[in-house]
């Protein structure tokens, strides 16, 4: 999509999610992508969207992404695997040459298929393994691959109360990869924001035996190669990164250290 005569390097990077969850894809970006701004949303009011009817997704997807166009974003960045699945197609049907997209599904399958694997495994929400979005594309592009999909509905608690990298942690993280179904796979697929906090212990239980897939990572790659193919990679930092939630606890600020890496100021905009 060539979007060159309406966008310029210097405009920001809009990302967003049901919640702060995604503040680990807006800490892979910052870090790989320095020079450039970002703002970010989370729909707090609304988390989690895993429960959430697609219709419902899809409303609010919508009605953020146009605040975030109204903040003139060059890029949308979709940091929620529920948005992800329900709500990419709408996006770029409504705003079709209004932003790049990116999202946090597309990415981590392209670079799975990519490698050839004869066997992978995914864990992500209940929600996420439920919808068979991973399972479907997987197979759509490789047929032959064996998909095994496991609901890790612990971890996500877990880390957001600070237990990652904890007593209580590697325990629930081994009982479940010890299931049967991740026995021979050759790549673990990390289908949730959430779990790079965990990623090192996942990484030990395998012992290297297992690639295992980020998706803050890939998707951060995707919307570096978009920018830098669309001659849209700033070259300075024009203005402090912004985040907003939609609505505010103190619980949340405590919470988005773990998931950015460092203090931020996280700004109420009651979208709703």
């Amino acid at each position: 999509m060539d979007l060159s005569h309406k966008l310029r390097p210097n405009q920001p990077i809009g990302i967003f999610d049901s919640g702060i969850g995604g503040l680990t894809v807006a800490n892979a970006l910052a870090k790989r992508l320095p020079e450039e701004q970002l703002i970010y949303f989370g729909d707090t009011a609304h988390l989690p969207y895993g429960d959430k009817s697609g219709d419902a997704i899809r409303y609010y997807s919508l009605k953020i992404t146009k605040f975030l166009l109204e903040q003139e974003a060059k890029m949308i960045v979709v940091a929620c695997n529920s948005a992800s699945t329900a709500a990419s197609r709408v996006l770029l049907e409504f705003f079709p040459d209004q932003a790049h997209f990116v999202n946090v599904v597309d990415p981590l399958v392209e670079a799975v298929v990519a490698r050839n694997f004869k066997s992978v495994g995914i864990i992500a929400t209940k929600a996420t393994i439920h919808s068979g979005v991973y399972q479907r594309q997987l197979k759509q592009l490789q047929p032959d691959l064996e998909v095994f999909g496991l609901a890790t509905p612990l971890l996500v608690p877990m880390i957001e109360e600070g237990y990652s990298e904890s007593r209580i942690s590697q325990p629930i993280i081994d009982n479940y990869l010890s299931d049967p179904g991740f026995a021979n796979i050759d790549a673990l697929l990390l289908a949730c924001t959430h779990y790079p906090l965990v990623r090192k212990e996942i990484e030990a239980y395998f012992d290297g035996r297992v690639e295992v897939f980020d998706s803050t990572e890939v998707a951060t790659e995707a919307a570096y190669n978009c920018l830098k193919e669309n001659h849209l990679l700033s070259s300075r930092l024009e203005a402090p990164h912004q985040f907003y939630v939609s609505d505010h606890t103190p619980s949340f600020e405590a919470t988005t250290r773990l998931f950015y890496g460092e203090e931020i100021n996280l700004k109420h905009f009651p979208l709703w």
